[in-house]
């Protein structure tokens, strides 16, 4: 499998509520996969869909192949044992701002899957690029706004927002950045949409105190 050049290698999973406390809180477990050996964690949980997702930031982004993935989730599957459907993918980032909010602690994390329509990957990332991402990080209450290409399982583009409450979410500046004509546009074009909303267990190995 080609090389891809990879900020970030993403661990998603079934996790049930009785599973949460074996999730990982540190990057130790890590230190074994010489890929990820200086990689950080930041680790979230959606109670209403019991998935978690773990992301594994690379101090320095590198050019990893899929087989290196293969290593990473049976290590995952060892020190987290509830999980199931545990699958790994590449993260190449191609957008990431600090929010009107980056100066407080994110307590919740959005992220938003999806494939663009065959020929509307281009004008999707312009809208991204140019309006949307910016317009949503400069709502209050977003600490950070990134977008990632995911390589391997799911969707191809990976939109995530720190958020300080879920509220952020639906308050009028957010929607009015949803809400416009350039939005209303593209969005027909999203196929194998996901959205979910969830908590911040830990970042960079510090627990969240929510």
């Amino acid at each position: 499998m080609m090389a891809v050049q990879t900020d970030a290698v993403l661990v998603q999973a079934t996790v049930p509520a009785d599973g949460v406390n074996a999730i990982p809180r540190s990057s130790a477990w890590l230190a074994d996969i010489p890929a990820l050996a200086d990689a950080r964690c930041r680790v979230v949980w959606s109670a209403t869909q019991q998935a978690l997702y773990l992301y594994a930031d690379l101090l320095v982004p590198r050019p990893m192949e899929g087989s290196q993935l293969v290593a990473l989730e049976d290590a995952f599957k060892r020190v987290c044992p509830a999980s199931a459907s545990v699958r790994a993918s590449r993260l190449s980032k191609v957008f990431d701002v600090p929010g009107a909010s980056s100066s407080d602690r994110p307590a919740f994390h959005y992220v938003v899957e999806t494939d663009p329509e065959t020929g509307w990957m281009e004008e999707i990332a312009s809208w991204y690029d140019a309006e949307h991402m910016p317009g949503l990080a400069g709502v209050t209450g977003c600490v950070r706004a990134t977008r990632f290409l995911n390589h391997d399982h799911g969707p191809v583009s990976y939109a995530c927002y720190d958020l300080v409450t879920q509220e952020t979410l639906g308050s009028e500046p957010w929607l009015a950045v949803r809400n416009t004509d350039w939005s209303s546009r593209v969005r027909p074009h999203f196929t194998n949409t996901r959205r979910t909303m969830f908590e911040l267990l830990c970042q960079s190995g510090s627990p969240v105190l929510l």
